[in-house]
């Protein structure tokens, strides 16, 4: 019996069965420009996502048919490890570790639907580097608090009652809703004379308002008596009698029609600025100079400003601390209670303390305290 070791391939052998490996690779792939595996992507993404989410992937990823159109990458087959690097840190000189994450986490997805269409070399995307984030350090900060919030509707009911920019700041403040919610309701969604007064939230994409989650997001949310005069009262003055093109009669309107995302956006910005409220301006600017302050269409531009989604975290901050159960607060505003803790509670460990003091203090009659 012989005891010689069997004949282990040489370096030189190795390299040309590699050689052989990378040519047939290379050989399945199928040529094809940034530009057009972009569009085709988008257009598979489009049959699963929301809009919104689409949109989201085209602004991120449209950054790197930039960067390959600037680095003479015409074909993605060309597309290597060290491409992707050098991406990454060309972008990085513009974006937080945050941003940065969710571009990169974009981007993974991306190539590796490349590479189930022969677009790219295959496991490419585990090479799609992305930052560790600390826990919570993906939540943003911003929020709009209940208070500030309550000191803009109160100039609004009494320089701006019943216009539609008092009542789209109405509906998000007093509902939590979402903006694309918002945006949905018809006038026939309102119901001020149920036994309880509500909004009813309704799914409807083949009518240009699909909401998050879908049939999952459907529901009525109950509203106030106060809120249900204002709506009424601008339903009755100074909404103006016009439909969208379904047809329908939207809640939220402007002499054209629906009123769309960006307007809403324009509302919150406009009216989240303390110097149109004759506030004291905190960022030491002078109100007669700073073009956001004197420019309504820049309004986004001032520090003070907020997006929608402020005041949707503010609200629920605000029903957490007034001590709602997290699951009656997940069931108001659609969203599952790990989400409100990643993203939406704002409260401090010592808030949170005190509240499950008090809970502990109902059900015990008092006793014994444990934090």
């Amino acid at each position: 019996m012989s005891n010689e070791v069997p004949d282990i391939a040489s370096e030189a052998n190795l390299e040309d069965r590699l050689a052989d490996l990378l040519e047939q690779t290379t050989d399945s792939l199928e040529p094809i420009s940034p530009e057009r595996a972009l569009s085709l992507y988008l257009d598979d993404k489009g049959r699963d996502c929301q809009q919104a989410t689409v949109d989201a992937h085209r602004s991120r990823l449209r950054f790197l048919i930039k960067w390959c159109e600037s680095n003479g990458i015409n074909n993605l087959n060309d597309l290597t490890a060290r491409d992707l690097h050098e991406f990454r840190v060309w972008r990085r000189q513009e974006l937080n570790t945050v941003s940065e994450k969710t571009q990169m986490d974009t981007l993974r997805v991306f190539i590796r639907w490349c590479e189930s269409i022969g677009a790219v070399t295959p496991n490419l995307y585990r090479k799609v580097d992305s930052p560790n984030l600390e826990a919570g350090e993906n939540a943003r900060e911003t929020v709009l608090h209940a208070e500030r919030a309550r000191e803009i509707l109160t100039y609004l009911e009494q320089y701006e009652y019943g216009t539609v920019d008092h009542v789209c700041w109405l509906t998000l403040s007093e509902t939590g809703m979402r903006l694309g919610g918002a945006r949905a309701l018809d006038i026939r969604d309102f119901h001020p004379d149920a036994e309880t007064p509500h909004f009813d939230v309704r799914h409807r994409p083949e009518a240009d308002t699909p909401i998050k989650n879908k049939s999952r997001g459907e529901r009525q949310i109950a509203i106030s008596a106060e809120a249900c005069k204002i709506i009424e009262d601008y339903l009755q003055h100074q909404r103006p009698d016009v439909e969208d093109e379904y047809g329908r009669e939207p809640l939220l309107a402007t002499s054209h029609g629906r009123v769309a995302r960006s307007t809403i956006r324009t509302y919150i910005y406009r009216w989240s600025r303390p110097c149109v409220r004759d506030a004291e301006c905190p960022h030491d600017r002078n109100p007669d100079e700073c073009e956001a302050a004197t420019d309504r269409n820049r309004a986004a531009q001032c520090p003070s400003s907020v997006t929608p989604h402020p005041i949707r975290r503010g609200y629920i901050t605000q029903l957490l601390r007034a001590g709602v159960p997290v699951e009656t607060v997940s069931e108001r505003c659609n969203v599952s209670p790990a989400i409100i803790d990643q993203h939406y509670d704002v409260r401090s460990e010592e808030d949170k303390m005190r509240q499950r003091q008090q809970v502990l203090d109902d059900v015990q009659g008092g006793g014994t305290r444990y934090t």
